[in-house]
């Protein structure tokens, strides 16, 4: 376990960057041909942290780039057979097994990192690169807690130098953009509900949920560095089910359906409607709920005040494969995005409901799928006279839009101040999906103020020894 010592060691090796020329922290309108032609003669010095299932996929998104020098490999599973692919990809990249000897031994080396590991692994680790001045891509969500969150946007915004992306995909896809474009031309307005869900079968479903404790010990797998899977989680033995995204649904590890899918339906809704944090969340419905796992099914009502004009706004979120939402007349077929990525949950279409949402405004009614799937008008005959806009093209996917504003040449569309909060919105979800009840938040205070445990869950569990040093102001 790295010590206080070694950390600020390695703030110092971050803080004395690399050999190659930095201009990440140059702001894209100040470049002129001449720099964005040199920025972009040169590649991102990257280290992948999490490199099998969902890390393979995003390192393949980053290869088809052509825009990344690839200089390290980490993984606590490290020489498994989910890693191997990538370990053979890059045979000539430095390996380690624990991050903080990543960044301690070898942070003189890259400048960025990508981060695809557990949930509950987000937090510590993109901190502990912000405090080293390296720049972030994070899968989604962000983080686990609510002060974990925070902790993330007050990081970045002390580390402005720092590019941050987290990993929503759609926010470089054409649902980005019309749902943008829309809003402002005035076809999108006077939203006042939202209707979100996600019905695919999840791996919990089927699972015992009447246990009465987490799943017993099991033989670690001899490549596991499983004290630095924990994070700064309180100890638990080794289980089979807490592995290769099983983690996704327990409490403990993961952040369930919500957390999985939710950046991917509620992104534009949350940013483009200003939406911010709601004041009430609520349980209407948790099949099979326990107090370990997710449950089989959830509907959780956000009910969100009225901002800068716009009226107050519910969204309610439907998961689970007998939770079907109510459809508006003339809904028509539920298309399936071919453009998500797959997954080891597998990844058969759902023949009812396909992931998406509907939004309710005072005179429009609008239906839309998940990541960049764009919305389309359900009450068609109410849209005569509407003059449409034009809708721009994407400049760069999502992948290249976090390596070109490493270069100084763009600005990321999902940094850490925007989407941090839509994943703080997501971790009080969690909060009345684990306590099955209702929560009044005041976004003034941060605080939830009709129930003092629910409120002591906003910090979540005290770190276990030598991980508290990330939760600090002030790294």
């Amino acid at each position: 376990m790295a010590s206080r010592r070694d950390f600020l060691k390695t703030m110092g090796i971050g803080a004395a960057g690399l050999a190659v020329p930095s201009i990440g922290s140059a702001m894209p309108n100040l470049m002129n041909s001449m720099e964005r032609a040199a920025a972009k003669s040169r590649k991102v010095k990257i280290a992948y942290i999490g490199i099998g299932n969902r890390g393979e996929q995003i390192i393949e998104d980053f290869k088809r780039t052509n825009m990344v020098d690839v200089v390290a490999l980490c993984d606590v599973d490290m020489g498994a057979k989910h890693t191997q692919k990538v370990m053979n990809m890059y045979p000539d990249a430095k390996r380690f097994r624990d991050f903080r000897k990543l960044f301690d031994e070898y942070g003189s080396h890259f400048e960025a990192v990508a981060i695809a590991t557990p949930d509950h692994s987000h937090f510590p680790i993109a901190m502990h690169a912000l405090s080293c001045g390296k720049h972030v891509y994070l899968e989604k969500p962000m983080a686990c807690t609510f002060h974990e969150c925070q902790l993330l946007i007050n990081a970045a915004k002390r580390h402005p130098e720092v590019v941050t992306q987290v990993g929503n995909q759609g926010h470089s896809e054409a649902n980005y953009f019309q749902f943008k474009a829309w809003k402002e031309a005035g076809i999108i307005k006077d939203v006042t509900a939202v209707t979100v869900h996600m019905n695919n079968p999840r791996r919990w479903h089927g699972w015992d949920s009447h246990l009465h404790k987490m799943p017993d010990a099991m033989e670690l797998p001899k490549d596991m560095d499983w004290d630095t899977w924990l994070g700064s989680r309180p100890w638990h033995d080794y289980n089979k089910d807490y592995h290769l995204g099983q983690w996704r649904c327990w409490y403990d590890f993961g952040m369930g359906v919500l957390g999985d899918w939710g950046a991917h339906l509620i992104d534009t809704v949350h940013e483009f409607l200003e939406l911010g944090l709601p004041y009430e969340v609520k349980m209407l419905k948790a099949t099979e709920w326990n107090e370990f796992f997710y449950p089989y099914s959830s509907t959780i009502l956000f009910r969100f005040p009225a901002r800068n004009g716009m009226p107050p706004l519910d969204i309610t979120w439907y998961d689970g494969v007998d939770n079907l939402p109510p459809l508006p007349a003339g809904y028509g077929k539920s298309e399936y995005n071919a453009n998500v990525p797959s997954t080891n949950q597998g990844n058969t279409p759902v023949s009812k409901l396909n992931p998406g949402k509907i939004i309710y405004s005072r005179d429009l009614i609008f239906k839309g799928g998940s990541h960049g799937s764009t919305l389309e008008i359900i009450n068609k005959d109410k849209a005569g006279g509407l003059q449409f806009p034009e809708v721009p093209q994407s400049p760069s996917n999502h992948w290249e839009n976090f390596l070109n504003a490493c270069l100084g040449i763009e600005k990321t569309r999902s940094p850490f101040e925007i989407n941090g909060v839509l994943s703080q919105v997501f971790s009080l979800g969690v909060i009345a999906q684990r306590l099955n009840t209702q929560l009044f938040f005041d976004s003034r205070t941060n605080e939830i103020t009709n129930n003092p445990f629910a409120n002591a869950m906003l910090t979540g569990v005290p770190p276990r020894k030598d991980w508290e040093i990330y939760y600090s102001d002030k790294l």
